[in-house]
């Protein structure tokens, strides 16, 4: 069994989808539970964990309720407002919907020391009495301000999405790496093997130039706490659905089949989904 740790579903508005810039027009359509069960099937995959792609409350309720009505959405990763002086009653709000597994906020889009912040941190604080992930996006410089945020919170459960955005059409590799290794130091963050072709050159990578990436990501984290993520459909600017899975199929070839189980599967229904119900 494969779980795709990271895919996205909307119904597209140039409003609420403002980051859809003239780059990538090829997103700017609705992206619906039927067109990503086409991929689904076609490679094998049997299960996805449904992320968040703009900052507002009704987004996060409409992929609870497709959670609901596809038995393939076995989990959301959503969005409240951290910050928010009444964040507990938010918070209390979403919290009891079973298909809820996580939150996160676009931090990438942030300034430097956004993580560092009393009031976000107050309402990661607030998250800690949930049973719920925080995925934590990024782009490579704000790994170590990640790391410091992590550790400050060492028993909240913690996901990186995207290995941390390396700039991998730069070639910058070595300082990424380093600074991957010290957040793969605390034991409750996990990894998601996700979205490398789109920090590539979107029209002319290989599969050699991700491989450094990867395996820097494998050494670091380990199969048991990494986890395959598609990305899709934000990957399709750069590459199909089974062009991103084919490059971690391989990456992991050598490895057992436990191992391979653990990346494709277990890591993401231990971190997300283990206390969620399976059956509807």
């Amino acid at each position: 069994m494969i779980i795709d740790a990271h895919q996205h579903l909307w119904r597209y508005d140039a409003a609420r989808y403002g980051w859809i810039d003239d780059s990538m027009t090829e997103l700017r359509r609705d992206f619906l539970p039927c067109d990503l069960a086409r991929e689904l099937r076609a490679n094998g995959v049997d299960a996805t964990i449904a992320v968040q792609a703009r900052q507002d409350d009704d987004e996060t309720q409409w992929l609870i309720g497709l959670a609901h009505s596809e038995s393939f959405i076995k989990g959301v990763v959503g969005w409240v407002d951290f910050q928010a002086a009444d964040v507990e009653q938010r918070l209390e709000r979403v919290a009891h919907e079973p298909r809820l597994v996580g939150l996160r906020h676009v931090v990438q889009a942030e300034c430097d020391g956004f993580l560092d912040r009393p009031a976000f941190r107050r309402g990661i604080a607030a998250l800690g009495r949930y049973d719920l992930v925080y995925d934590i996006l990024i782009y490579a410089r704000q790994l170590p301000e990640a790391t410091r945020f992590a550790a400050a919170f060492p028993k909240q459960r913690f996901v990186l999405d995207h290995l941390g955005k390396p700039d991998i059409g730069g070639g910058e590799l070595q300082r990424w790496r380093q600074d991957l290794r010290a957040l793969a130091t605390l034991p409750h963050v996990w990894c998601k093997l996700s979205g490398l072709v789109t920090e590539a050159d979107w029209h002319a990578w290989t599969p050699g130039h991700l491989r450094p990436y990867v395996e820097a990501a494998l050494e670091a984290f380990g199969p048991s706490r990494l986890m395959f993520g598609s990305d899709w459909p934000v990957c399709t600017v750069a590459a199909t659905y089974e062009e991103v899975i084919a490059i971690v199929r391989d990456a992991i070839a050598q490895y057992s089949p436990c191992e391979q189980r653990q990346l494709l599967h277990d890591t993401a229904d231990g971190v997300y989904l283990a206390n969620v119900e399976h059956t509807r």
